[in-house]
């Protein structure tokens, strides 16, 4: 597993234990990130106040990676997610695309949802 690939791996396991302090350890301080659903945070107090917002009402049960996806500095990445936000259960696919400087730190982080379940509205 590469450096990039670890980093990615701890910060969607901090979603799970809630350890904020790896937010500081794995964005630069002008990160751009946007949620699949629209809501767009830019520098790093701004994800770090999301991040502490959302846990008071939510926790993920699970953000699972299918695989990753390099060019130069940027990874892509395919998961699964399911959380629970004010005692609503929800999952579902994504793709994140994650672009990094070179410090390895995480400057761009785009995410891209698909619902579950899936169907086939023409068989």
């Amino acid at each position: 597993m590469n450096k990039k690939e670890q980093i990615i791996r701890r910060y969607f396991d901090s979603w799970i234990t809630g350890e904020v302090s790896v937010l500081s350890e794995t964005f630069s301080e002008n990160a751009v990130y946007i949620e699949s659903y629209g809501p767009l945070y830019r520098g790093l107090d701004n994800i770090i106040k999301w991040f502490e917002n959302w846990n008071e009402h939510g926790s993920v049960l699970e953000w699972k990676i299918f695989q990753f996806i390099h060019n130069d500095k940027t990874v892509i990445c395919e998961w699964f997610f399911k959380c629970v936000y004010d005692n609503k259960e929800e999952e579902f696919n994504g793709i994140s695309v994650i672009s990094f400087d070179s410090e390895n730190k995480i400057t761009l982080l785009k995410e891209y949802q698909s619902k579950l379940p899936n169907y086939e509205p023409y068989r």
